[in-house]
């Protein structure tokens, strides 16, 4: 028996890592992919924690070799799910969650047509740019780009078989909790 595909997706400041974070302490027996990245480090990130930072040639190699199962330049940077990482935990049983952007959702979901398109929206924009600027992370020309994004982005929230808006942590957090943990994730996009 293989393993499910939850692939969770959302614009940046919209809480799939605050969410998925709290759902995750919740469920043993789920795996969270972890992405690969161009882009350098923030203050506190871990190397294979929150990311696998790559140069650009590294990631150019991935690519080249096939071993990506998704990849996409989002805010200037490259992001890709390393395949075989995610490919092995599915063959062993084990439900696995990517935490990706759109571009990289319907990758996955044109190798995987099982996957479980799980998108996570803000109640508003004004509530997303405030949590953005709210993170410190970021440069105002970085938050403006985020937000353009979000508003692209945004558009392909009715191709997701969920959509969960993050108005409440704690009833987003359940609500995502029982998608993956129940059956009726499993339904197809009207």
């Amino acid at each position: 028996m293989t393993g499910n595909l939850y692939v969770v997706s959302g614009p940046s400041g919209a809480g799939k890592g605050t969410l998925l974070s709290r759902v995750l302490q919740r469920l043993d027996a789920v795996w969270l992919s972890v992405s690969a990245t161009t882009r350098p480090p923030r203050k506190g990130e871990e190397e294979g924690v929150q990311y696998f930072f790559l140069s650009d040639e590294a990631f150019d190699a991935l690519i080249a070799e096939d071993e990506l199962l998704e990849w996409a330049t989002v805010h200037g940077e490259r992001y890709g799910t390393i395949r075989k990482e995610v490919e092995q935990r599915l063959n062993e049983g084990i439900d696995v969650v990517l935490e990706i952007d759109p571009q990289g959702a319907f990758q996955v979901q044109s190798r995987f047509p099982q996957a479980i398109l799980i998108y996570i929206a803000p109640p508003s924009l004004k509530v997303l740019e405030r949590r953005l600027k709210g993170r410190g992370t970021e440069s105002e020309a970085s938050i403006q780009r985020r937000m353009k994004n979000a508003i692209v982005e945004m558009e392909y929230r009715d191709k997701y078989h969920v959509v969960i808006v993050n108005d409440n942590l704690k009833a987003a957090a359940e609500k995502l909790y029982q998608e993956i943990l129940g059956d009726d994730a499993r339904m197809s996009p009207s």
